[in-house]
């Protein structure tokens, strides 16, 4: 099918499929980004308390002159804070300076102490039951609940429980990644999909693939603009493209159709140069005794 421009989230509400993803974005730099963003085009931010960077992100925002009403705005729990998420959201809130949040996730299935150790006494299901009740307290403060890298085995536990289903999840996404097992049955279940590190984050050998770089070649654009867009091709899934450099900005905002053949050349790539950049460590969380992982896993 050919690229969305968006995607209808279970709410109801419209989610862009294409957004600007600011992990490793650095200070001083963000804030530029997201303005640069907004007055071209983009109308979904994406940042985490765990980034470090609302602030800037809400700086980017108030500086690009666009409506807050016409911005969909998502940030993530931090996994810190699982036992405390209404206090998380307020301070989300204030640091991006906004009155309600489009998207809230829960950015890992895995409670941490404040000194960043595991939390075994803390089950992140309770986490999910805390941010249903906010979202059905306080609708006009968060407007979907999500969650990221959720597994298929992580969500049968979540699902049996769940009053509210998660509108998303957002996980690692790109053509030496595909994952296509758990796309299909987030889709299946109505939840929206979002791609994180579509590129193969950074040096990713996705760029210079020969694949990608004759498709892209082909359509007039950029080895990233075919990255970008065959996530953006796949029905209920959207897509973070994430610089700081303008120009790159400016260019990524460009999603082309691609056709059948195209998409099918492009998920073969996992089966000859398969890699993911966050491994799935957190998939044992569930489990009792799991080991200390502190400073093993990813940051997005």
């Amino acid at each position: 099918m050919p690229a969305s421009t968006s995607v209808k989230l279970n709410t109801g509400a419209e989610m862009p499929t294409l957004g600007l993803g600011t992990w490793k974005s650095a200070p001083g730099e963000v804030d530029k980004a997201v303005e640069v963003a907004l007055k071209n085009g983009y109308r979904h931010i994406d940042t985490a308390a765990a980034y470090g960077n609302e602030t800037e992100v809400g700086h980017g925002i108030k500086a690009s002159g666009i409506k807050r009403e016409d911005i969909f705005l998502v940030t993530k729990l931090n996994n810190t804070d699982h036992r405390i998420p209404a206090e998380a959201l307020e301070n989300s809130l204030k640091a991006l300076d906004t009155p309600y949040l489009d998207l809230w996730l829960m950015h890992w299935p895995a409670p941490r102490t404040a000194d960043g150790k595991a939390d075994r006494e803390h089950n992140w299901l309770d986490t999910w039951k805390a941010m249903e009740a906010i979202y059905k307290a306080h609708p006009e403060k968060v407007r979907a609940i999500g969650v990221s890298n959720v597994s298929i085995d992580f969500f049968e536990p979540l699902l049996k429980q769940a009053t509210v289903i998660p509108a998303v999840n957002q996980v690692e996404l790109h053509p030496s990644c595909y994952q296509e097992e758990l796309v299909a049955f987030c889709r299946e279940r109505g939840i929206v999909v979002t791609a994180y590190s579509p590129l193969g984050s950074d040096a990713s050998p996705l760029l210079t693939n020969a694949v990608v770089e004759r498709i892209a070649k082909k359509h007039s654009v950029g080895p990233a603009n075919i990255l970008l867009s065959v996530q953006a091709n796949r029905p209920g899934v959207t897509v973070l493209g994430k610089s700081v450099t303008p120009s790159r900005i400016i260019s990524n905002n460009k999603i082309v159709d691609l056709t059948e053949e195209e998409v099918k050349e492009l998920r073969e790539i996992e089966q000859t140069a398969p890699f993911r950049v966050c491994t799935p460590w957190w998939t044992h969380w569930g489990d009792l005794g799991f080991p200390d992982l502190k400073g093993k896993e990813p940051a997005n």
